[in-house]
């Protein structure tokens, strides 16, 4: 009987706790407001969510709550065991976030930056260079993906950003991008994503000639619109690519009802599926992840949580997040998919604030196997002086930041982080 007392107290203080104020959230890596609750209720409701709706209820229940503390989404289908598929043989692929080139839509702060990369730095501006230290981190990848945070082009273009505005970045990068990226690997693919909220800096016709220049350097582009990208290895597979970002000028995250169907359709032809999101909040306060839609600047940034579900359980075995423009929580149980939430900025020349966190990015290398499942996996760390300035860190401080982010907000399926980024799965039925 004491013990069934004792129980029952645990029961009853947790029930007040869950009613009454929050409690004081736990220590994060750099000082961030934490996420709004996670109202999910369920599986069955997860399969034909409305993202639009949902969010805009869960951001009214969050607004008024203030509460500060963390929701943690709970397990779900995401981490599951990903069903076989029978590959030729396995494909070494890397991946980073947001990559851009320069901008010829800002001349001013562009001959300030070239100048202060000359005379600082030593290094030249042109995208050739700007990429050279990255092509190290990369070498043993068969497939390249990137999201390519630019218009690419030259020109005459209309104007994104009124003269008052202050929160408005235009970014174009010279035609000689095109190429720098291709070169990112020569014996492997480059996969470029467009799929995201600086594609169409030039407008539209910007966005349709960045596409053209990337596919005439030899760049496979992903996130054009909602039809898979074909992506062939050396054995002989052909996997499936897609890119997803939150505005119905692209196939809209926010909607993952459809994008579950548009998973699955892929998934059904092909053996594998890739899938990459440009989704949530922006910036420093921005490291934090739960199941809740995200807001930046008033818009609908997503529910990078409820993607992920609806992105696996349509069958993808890999999914990349970038757009936060900071490092986020990598979730990877044994035999499930790896979710990467951000991997943050990788090389950004242009007028970026990098200042800690926004500084470290990473490059995350997987292997998809025989069975079409994520193995031998690890982030490889980088760090930017200043905009265009990359370089790999040795201190592996992205590591650090991975594993401790992704212990506070997936303390049950975060994959395990080491010192020298090796990715640890986690054990199903395990801690």
């Amino acid at each position: 009987m004491p013990r069934i007392h004792a129980a029952l107290y645990a029961l009853f203080a947790l029930a007040a706790a869950a009613c009454g104020p929050g409690a004081a959230p736990p220590p994060v890596p750099t000082p961030s407001p934490s996420p709004p609750p996670s109202t999910r209720t369920g599986r069955a409701a997860d399969s034909v969510r409305a993202d639009s709706v949902r969010a805009e209820a869960m951001r009214r229940t969050a607004d008024a709550r203030r509460v500060t503390t963390p929701a943690r989404p709970r397990a779900a289908s995401r981490t599951d065991t990903l069903p076989a598929r029978a590959l030729r043989g396995p494909v070494r692929v890397c991946a980073g976030g947001d990559v851009t080139l320069g901008t010829n839509l800002d001349t001013a702060w562009t001959r300030v930056a070239s100048a202060r990369l000359r005379t600082r730095f030593r290094q030249r501006d042109d995208p050739s260079s700007l990429l050279a230290p990255l092509r190290p981190l990369v070498s043993d990848a068969e497939l390249v993906l990137v999201n390519v945070e630019s218009a690419i082009g030259a020109g005459h273009a209309p104007s994104k950003c009124s003269a008052q505005s202050t929160n408005c970045f235009a970014f174009r990068a010279p035609p000689s991008s095109a190429p720098a990226l291709r070169s990112l690997r020569a014996a492997g693919t480059v996969i470029g994503n467009v799929a995201n909220n600086h594609a169409r800096d030039a407008g539209s016709d910007g966005r349709d000639s960045t596409i053209a220049a990337l596919e005439r350097a030899g760049v496979v582009v992903t996130g054009a619109d909602s039809v898979a990208t074909p992506v062939r290895t050396r054995a002989g597979d052909t996997i499936a690519v897609l890119g997803f970002y939150t505005s119905d000028s692209t196939p809209d995250a926010r909607d993952t009802a459809a994008v579950r169907r548009l998973v699955a359709r892929a998934f059904d032809r092909y053996p594998a599926v890739i899938v990459t999101m440009h989704l949530g909040a922006e910036g420093r306060d921005a490291q934090r992840t739960s199941d809740a839609g995200e807001r930046f600047l008033g818009i609908d940034r997503g529910n990078p949580v409820a993607f992920a579900d609806a992105a696996v359980r349509g069958g993808a075995a890999l999914v990349i997040g970038h757009g936060p423009h900071v490092l986020r929580a990598i979730e990877w149980r044994e035999r499930g998919a790896l979710i990467a939430y951000s991997l943050g900025n990788l090389v950004t020349y242009g007028p970026f604030r990098l200042r800690e966190p926004a500084n470290r990015g990473a490059v995350l290398c997987t292997t998809l196997d025989a069975h079409g499942r994520p193995r031998d996996a690890v982030l490889r760390a980088t760090h930017q002086l200043a905009p265009g300035v990359m370089r790999a860190d040795r201190s592996a401080r992205a590591a650090a930041l991975v594993d401790s982010l992704g212990q506070l907000d997936f303390p049950a399926t975060a994959a395990r982080v080491d010192e020298r980024g090796r990715l640890e799965a986690r054990k199903v039925g395990g801690d």
